[in-house]
């Protein structure tokens, strides 16, 4: 693994106003937030990443949910065209911060809709969800920009969640992991492993066996250390209330200079 950075942007004064698609809106405590997100990117660092703080987006409420922004293949960047077009104005930030890392930079055009938080890299390929944030021009553009350099794209219908990686993400053997009544189309994943709560689907993968993941989960996190992992536990609720989890909180850049 060439490189540990992970690109963060903490929680604007807007953040309570963020998107809400599949839940009932309630109240978000900004200050409460912005303690959560200082823990979460603390846990990063004690396992040994290197954040990157992307400038802040103050007027757009979603944009601490950064891994929206841009989908990493080895060390390529496609900077996205989020579905949401009050997101759009997010991704600027975000493309000069690749830009500043080295990375070749693409971006999806007009008329494709992409989300990061759409996209499950397991090895060389990527599952994207096709469903209410990304379109299938979108899903065109992903593959015309990472088929070349090696990827393997295949296109999993959405529409219980907002995002596919709010249904599924995967351990590091590859088991896909994902909460039963949310997974469409599991058959499409080689090895899909059903977890016992909805926050359990979503792991980031830090390390050494370690998976960062929401204190929602507690059985979800039993599951996981029986299978021989190492849970990394962090409260995450005030972005649960607006449909968020632990991976759309950063985006993981693995292969710098590769």
């Amino acid at each position: 693994m060439p490189s540990r950075k992970a690109l963060v942007r903490r929680p604007g004064p807007r953040l309570a106003e963020g998107l809400v698609t599949h839940l009932e809106r309630t109240p978000v405590d900004p200050a409460l937030a912005l303690a959560q997100w200082e823990r979460y990117v603390g846990a990063l660092r004690a396992h040994g990443w290197e954040t990157v703080e992307v400038e802040p987006a103050d007027e757009c409420p979603d944009g601490v949910f950064v891994e929206d922004t841009v989908v990493m293949f080895r060390n390529v960047a496609l900077v996205c065209r989020p579905g949401a077009p009050s997101r759009r104005p997010e991704t600027a930030a975000v493309a000069e911060a690749v830009d500043r890392l080295g990375c070749p930079v693409g971006r999806v055009r007009e008329p494709g809709t992409l989300d990061g938080g759409d996209v499950l890299k397991i090895g060389d390929t990527l599952y994207v969800g096709r469903g209410g944030r990304t379109n299938a021009e979108g899903v065109a553009q992903l593959r015309a920009a990472f088929e070349p350099l090696g990827a393997r794209v295949v296109a999993v219908p959405v529409s219980r969640v907002l995002h596919l990686k709010s249904a599924v993400t995967a351990l590091p053997d590859g088991t896909v992991v994902g909460y039963g009544p949310l997974v469409e189309t599991p058959s499409l994943f080689g090895h899909f492993l059903p977890v016992p709560e909805e926050a359990g689907a979503h792991v980031v993968l830090l390390g050494g066996g370690k998976l960062l993941m929401a204190a929602s989960a507690p059985r979800s996190a039993e599951l996981f250390a029986d299978l021989g992992y190492e849970p990394v536990v962090v409260d995450i609720g005030e972005f649960e209330k607006l449909e968020g989890c632990v991976t759309c909180l950063s985006v993981r850049i693995r292969h710098l200079g590769t």
